[in-house]
């Protein structure tokens, strides 16, 4: 399957609008301010998605979609939106009129989500009645999205609502799933930019890979066990990447990485995690938190994490890529993303952004998130050259595979 990246960036925009659209009627129908965060479209496999729910509880709607874009479209709500959705239409304390005024609202926003879509493809799309979904984590996903090992394209948009409206953010998911022929007929190659999704999922599965050597390498030097549990390529607005990364706080490396394939990568730990590193590297009490002896051994273990991640696709493509020293970053998520998604800025407004997320399988808090930003002229090129024949040797010797 050959895909158009321009037609890919319409149709992230396309998503985004529609998160819009429904934002929208879900502040008038409520009161309830809302903005949308972020959007893109990513490829993933469904046990990465599914992780992305564990531990939450959400209520929403799942619409089938049928027609020229055919497909499933989940709209969830965090409990704190389900709670001031309710509170705000059903007064009055019963559970079903509480269940259809989810799917009120839930049939209301979707409608104006899909209706972009028919619009801009020129053709009917049928949407079944909402059908009330609600459950802790990957239950409420769509059985396309929680089955089989074949990668999706997924359309992810986050909204929240504005502080001054509740007390707590509301955090409200649109997922769009499409039906794989239906999204090929859509995506036929309309301009020069085009890429093969059959690359592009091996690109996907050797950047899980690189994470898992990744995650090994922390274990052998920590003795911390983690495991990787997230892993998605995105389309994503340059603009959005801060956002997508949040204000959380984080320690980590930052390393720009050049040849065949350039860009960089970012390490980042939470606060706790970072310090049970540096605790584990550096046995020894210090007066600094993050003085040189901690940043130093922070920044040995990102490089030989980034050794681990970056040659796997050195062997595949063939090629010599190196990476700059890692240099020690402190601060929140949004503010060490921003002065790098400036500098991709000045060739392009979207980036494919490639995601691992390391965790512990113990007690212990550990999170772990690698990112990495390839330039994408230099990604295409490198995916064009790639033989998929060979796409999964990833430790042979690179004169084998061309």
């Amino acid at each position: 399957m050959e895909i158009d990246i321009r037609e890919l960036e319409t149709y992230q925009e396309l998503a985004h609008d529609g998160a819009q659209s429904a934002a929208q009627s879900l502040a008038q129908l409520t009161g309830i301010e809302t903005r949308v965060q972020v959007t893109d479209v990513s490829l993933m496999s469904p046990q990465s998605l599914s992780y992305e729910f564990i531990g939450d509880e959400f209520a929403g709607v799942n619409i089938d979609l049928s027609g020229e874009m055919a497909g499933e479209v989940v709209l969830a709500f965090d409990e704190q939106g389900r709670r001031a959705i309710t509170e705000t239409l059903v007064p009055a304390d019963d559970p079903e009129k509480k269940k259809s005024s989810i799917e009120e609202v839930g049939n209301i926003m979707t409608s104006g989500f899909v209706d972009g879509w028919a619009n801009y493809l020129e053709a009917k799309i049928k949407s079944s009645p909402p059908t009330y979904i609600q459950g802790t984590g990957p239950d409420i996903l769509p059985t396309s999205a929680s089955e089989g090992d074949t990668h999706l394209f997924v359309f992810r948009s986050r909204v929240e609502a504005s502080k001054d409206a509740v007390n707590e953010p509301i955090d409200f998911r649109i997922l769009l799933v499409p039906d794989a022929d239906s999204l090929e007929r859509s995506l036929e190659p309309q301009t020069e930019n085009i890429i093969s999704l059959e690359k592009l999922e091996v690109f996907n599965e050797m950047t899980m890979e690189g994470a898992e050597k990744a995650a090994t390498n922390i274990t052998s030097m920590t003795g911390i066990e983690t495991t990787v549990n997230v892993s998605r390529l995105s389309l994503i607005p340059i603009a959005d990447i801060p956002t997508e990364v949040g204000n959380k706080r984080y320690v980590g490396t930052v390393m720009e990485f050049e040849g065949k394939l350039g860009g960089y990568l970012v390490i980042l730990f939470d606060q706790p995690s970072g310090r049970a590193v540096v605790d584990s590297l550096v046995p020894m009490e210090t007066d600094e938190q993050w003085g040189s002896t901690e940043q130093g051994a922070l920044q040995e273990l990102g490089n030989i994490m980034t050794s681990g991640f970056v040659d796997g696709w050195a062997n595949v493509l063939n090629a010599e890529i190196k990476h700059s020293p890692p240099e020690f970053v402190a601060d929140t998520g949004a503010s060490i993303l921003r002065p790098i998604t400036t500098e991709i800025a000045k060739s392009d407004d979207h980036a494919f952004m490639l995601d691992s997320n390391i965790q512990t399988d113990s007690d212990q808090v550990f999170t772990c998130q690698m990112l990495a930003l390839p330039h994408r002229d230099e990604l295409e090129q490198a995916l064009d050259d790639l033989l998929l024949e060979n796409a999964q040797n990833t430790t042979v010797d690179p004169d084998d595979l061309f």
